[in-house]
């Protein structure tokens, strides 16, 4: 049993980190041959790019995908602890699954993701959960075959160490796309936020070599996809920690490079937006017009409380230059409401710099506490029915401005990689370069490619078009 420990996960020394390379142990090929799994993934792409790593484990020890929980021999919860309500979810999902327990008592419940380093999770565990089989860390991906292995013990078992983390390459993979891929460029996070629990639960800011991560774009071209991803808590900061003078800048413009067809990158922290990065950006065709910025709220006080390191005004300035520089550029942002001590004109604030960016879109949340964070002990003394009434007014503006921004591309011919079939009647689906929804009229033949489509109809989140030969 390793526990997470809240104190540890907070340290940080000038260690080298770790790499480990991924080797299939033969102990465990299918050992589950006849049996099924049922993954649930929630949160940011990370868990996504990990939930595919964790499928292809399972694939390789002859575990095949079940049609419904109930159906399934092992289920897997790959967990986010961003907000308490991600949280909530999960307990909620393992009530069902307790009863399907009952009945079926040989099945294997696994937790994962970034709710098994917390340490009052795992106590909750261990004290009314102790059903479940087993809950694996984030920094231990790599021994899940040993943990489903075991829990033949039918005893819970936690392996989930708080620690800074190590660098996981060669872990085998399904990707959810055939066109579109999530690449990891970075793991944990050295910021933090008072806020934000991610630096205690995915370990200090690790970089993978940029070798490894050119050879893994060049061969998600060579297998014909068209756009990767590049991910991590902070791409902005890539590379800071390998001691080499090579940062996010040089990494965009090597990716870019290999002549994949898009390239796009999220979180990016305004702190390290670099100027060689924006004019890299600008450069290179294939890098994506489409930038995440999040920017947390618009008020210095509040800002300097969350530990942002940055102000109003020098967001703003980095998001004029954005603009100036990167043709036709898309940015998006998270903003938080109800932070503590958020006093009404802080709010104001917030409202006067969306009037000033206009975003395309943002993803707006009623400030969360979390469990061994700073702000977790700040006073609050804002009422729910205040902060209710902040988000709905927020948001009524993110979508005046999501809606006339997307008014923008009305009748204009725009690229967009088609996806597959859409939700809607007989369309198809796919996103443009400034990675807006569209819902498309076209033939099946040219889904996994680029085409132009030409923007018939706009709504606040989506767009309408038709294929342009």
């Amino acid at each position: 049993m390793i526990m997470p420990d809240m104190k540890l996960a907070r340290k940080r020394t000038s260690e080298k980190v770790e790499t480990i390379r991924y080797k299939e142990n033969k102990k465990y090929k299918d050992i589950a041959i006849g049996k099924k799994y049922y993954v649930k993934t929630y949160g940011c792409q990370m868990n996504e790019r990990d939930s595919e790593n964790i499928i292809a484990i399972l694939k390789y020890m002859g575990y095949e995908k079940a049609l419904s929980m109930s159906d399934a021999d092992l289920i897997i919860l790959n967990t986010c602890s961003i907000r308490e309500n991600a949280n909530n979810k999960v307990f909620g999902m393992l009530g069902r699954i307790k009863h399907l327990k009952e009945t079926k008592k040989d099945i294997i419940v696994g937790i994962m993701g970034c709710m098994t380093q917390e340490e009052v999770i795992s106590n909750k565990l261990l004290e009314k959960y102790k059903w479940v089989n087993f809950s694996l860390g984030t920094h231990k991906i790599n021994e899940l075959p040993e943990m489903i292995y075991n829990s033949k013990n039918k005893k819970l078992e936690i392996n989930a160490p708080s620690m800074e983390g190590v660098v996981l390459e060669d872990l085998p993979s399904i990707r959810t796309s055939k066109y579109k891929a999530f690449v990891n460029i970075q793991y944990g996070c050295d910021k933090f936020c008072t806020y934000c629990i991610v630096p205690y639960t995915r370990g200090k800011q690790r970089s993978r070599h940029p070798k490894d991560i050119l050879n893994e774009v060049n061969t998600l071209k060579d297998l014909g996809y068209k756009e990767v991803t590049l991910l991590g808590q902070n791409v902005n900061a890539y590379g800071k920690d390998l001691g080499i003078d090579y940062t996010m800048a040089n990494l965009l413009e090597d990716v870019a490079k290999t002549g994949i067809d898009r390239v796009r990158f999220v979180t990016s922290h305004p702190w390290d937006f670099e100027d060689k990065m924006i004019d890299i950006i600008a450069k290179c065709d294939n890098i994506m017009p489409s930038i995440h910025l999040p920017v947390q709220s618009g008020s210095d006080k509040v800002l300097k409380l969350m530990g942002r390191r940055y102000t109003k005004e020098e967001y703003l300035e980095l998001f004029n230059k954005l603009k100036s520089k990167i043709k036709n550029v898309s940015i998006t942002t998270d903003i938080i409401v109800g932070f503590p001590t958020e006093t009404k004109e802080d709010f104001e604030e917030t409202i006067d710099l969306v009037n000033k960016c206009k975003f395309d879109l943002a993803y707006t949340f009623i400030f969360s506490k979390r469990v061994g964070t700073p702000a977790y002990n700040m006073e609050d003394n804002t009422s729910k029915e205040e902060k209710e009434y902040r988000l709905q007014r927020l948001n009524d503006l993110i979508n005046k401005y999501a809606l006339l921004n997307n008014e923008k591309l009305k009748d204009k011919v725009v690229p967009v990689l088609v996806e597959g079939k859409s939700e809607k009647g007989n369309m198809l689906m796919g996103y443009t370069d400034t990675n807006k929804l569209v819902n498309l009229e076209g033939p099946e033949d040219i889904i996994g490619k680029i085409v132009n489509v030409k923007i018939t109809n706009v709504k606040t989140w989506s767009l309408d078009g038709k294929y342009i030969k």
